[in-house]
């Protein structure tokens, strides 16, 4: 449940349309949904914006099913991350959407976007990671933008999207290998960069952690970094910046 919905539920019950018996049931699972393996957070939203997200790594598909299902009943959507194919087609939820590269699942209808989240990715194999970022971002409520493929070892593609990244509100730079792209984006604009350091490299690379390092330690102060391949993570954080700096023209 979201303000928006609270705020209907209040309303109609003024009104008289919905009963107060009605709304108390409407609220029942407040503050979370208490189930054998879970405690689904239906408020959250209320607390932090942001929904509760489901991870779907490492959880059975009947409780992955049991969680989304309970979250859509009571505010009209869901988002899984880290999932697979056969996760989705276990929903079978109308008006569910999966998203293979990264997967994501993404059900409910959508919300205005606002603002501009940015997202780059160094190379090819990075779009797994900057799907999940881009998707997050989208979910929350940005308007987003993606560019691939614009690594530093080929700097002149990067330069020839300048414009566009400037115009950008937040801008989320996935890069595996050395992870030097984030400090090169952040040296040409005034906007925070979240970096995201992918797994994606030969074996120093160390799964992620030299592109991490490389990256907590970038030059350009206006980087902060998130862990490795967590795109949801830099969506999440570059929707609630984007949101604020929408807020506050």
């Amino acid at each position: 449940m979201d303000n928006r919905i609270l705020n209907t539920l209040l309303r109609d019950v003024k009104t008289g349309k919905v009963s107060v018996s009605a709304a108390l049931d409407a609220l029942k699972h407040l503050p979370f949904e208490e189930m054998d393996f879970a405690k689904v957070d239906h408020h959250r939203s209320l607390r932090s914006v942001v929904p509760e997200v489901i991870f779907a790594q490492n959880k059975k598909t009947d409780a992955i099913a049991a969680i989304a299902n309970a979250m859509l009943k009571r505010s009209g959507r869901f988002l899984i991350t880290r999932a697979r194919e056969d996760i989705y087609a276990a929903l079978n939820v109308k008006g569910s959407k999966f998203y293979p590269a990264s997967g994501i699942i993404a059900c409910g209808k959508s919300v205005p976007k606002k603002g501009h989240v940015l997202v780059i990715s160094a190379g090819t194999s990075d779009i797994p990671v900057a799907e999940e970022a881009e998707v997050t971002a989208s979910f929350l409520g940005s308007r987003t933008e993606k560019i691939i493929d614009v690594g530093v070892a080929g700097i002149h593609r990067l330069l020839s999207f300048r414009d566009r990244i400037a115009q950008a509100r937040v801008v989320i730079v996935i890069a595996g290998m050395e992870g030097a792209l984030p400090s090169v984006v952040g040296g040409l604009i005034d906007k925070p960069v979240i970096a995201v350091p992918t797994s994606i490299g030969y074996g120093a690379n160390f799964g992620g952690i030299s592109a991490l390092l490389a990256m907590l330690n970038s030059c350009s102060s206006n980087v902060t970094v998130v862990n490795i391949d967590n795109g949801f993570g830099a969506g999440y954080v570059a929707s609630i910046i984007n949101k604020m700096s929408v807020k506050s023209q």
